[in-house]
């Protein structure tokens, strides 16, 4: 077992606070729709992220999961409800946030090396040390030798991984990735995932993960946390146990199997909210 699988925890949150990196308590979402409706994404969704954790984040279609992200990323603004960051509230993170998106979005007219340094150019921060740390990243995720080369010069996979890189470079303490690999065939999809798991377990960041598959979410995470159909809310929360480095012959463990099943128990229920 895990040392995050000795964490307190009680629906999603931790409930030691000196464990706790990110608070979300009773966070909601009211959008209002051309014709004068409101429509509420998130209702009183709360959890919380440890320090070095990996928590991925399931739940139906359309239930406000990359909305979720979205406002703890500052991307979008809350109605309700609140987030703290080491007990601050409205505190961004100090290191702050790197996010991969599903698609990579880099710019075809910059150089790799280029596209991982996007961040630094719009930081302002020191071009020369970033310049030695982009190599090391790119060299982290398997591209070494690639950074003169143009995303069009690269396969999806491979555009994926410089945008992880990207959310690297500037030393984040909080990485958001929002279904990171869900335009990915299946195998190169779970090459990234051996990918992210190396990446994480080499600098220990914090991971929060969107994504629509249950099996990814348990091989890569912590916890999982389960949202219900929107509005959305977190319903229920699994621990995920085993120990790392994680092979995918981890699928054949009858607890493997139990927590997917529980998962798809879940998301196939009719939930009253």
């Amino acid at each position: 077992m895990n040392a995050v699988s000795r964490l307190a925890v009680e629906n999603g949150r931790l409930e030691n606070p000196a464990e706790v990196l990110l608070d979300v308590v009773d966070v909601t979402k009211d959008y209002e729709t051309r014709e004068g409706d409101e429509i509420r994404a998130l209702d009183r969704a709360s959890l919380s992220l440890a320090d070095g954790e990996f928590v991925s984040v399931v739940g139906p279609s359309g239930c406000g999961k990359s909305t979720l992200l979205k406002i703890i990323a500052g991307i979008e603004h809350k109605t309700n409800g609140s987030i703290a960051y080491r007990g601050k509230p409205d505190q961004r993170p100090q290191g702050g946030m790197g996010v991969v998106f599903q698609t990579p979005v880099l710019l075809p007219w910059l150089t790799i090396l280029e596209n991982v340094l996007l961040p630094i150019r719009v930081l302002r921060l020191p071009r020369k040390a970033a310049a030695e740390r982009t190599r090391d990243l790119l060299a982290l995720v398997g591209l070494a030798g690639f950074e003169g080369k143009y995303p069009g010069e690269l396969s999806g996979g491979m555009q994926q991984r410089v945008s992880i890189a990207r959310a690297l470079v500037h030393d984040p303490d909080l990485l958001l990735m929002d279904e990171p690999f869900g335009a990915l065939d299946a195998l190169t999809r779970e090459r990234m995932s051996l990918e992210l798991q190396k990446i994480w377990m080499s600098n220990r960041k914090t991971v929060f993960f969107i994504t629509h598959s249950i099996m990814e979410s348990v091989f890569l995470s912590d916890r999982v946390l389960v949202m219900s159909e929107r509005p959305g809310r977190i319903i229920e929360e699994l621990v995920i146990p085993f120990a790392r480095p994680r092979r995918f012959e981890l699928a054949a463990d009858p607890e493997f199997n139990k927590l997917v099943a529980r998962i798809r128990d879940l998301l196939g229920a009719s939930i009253d909210v």
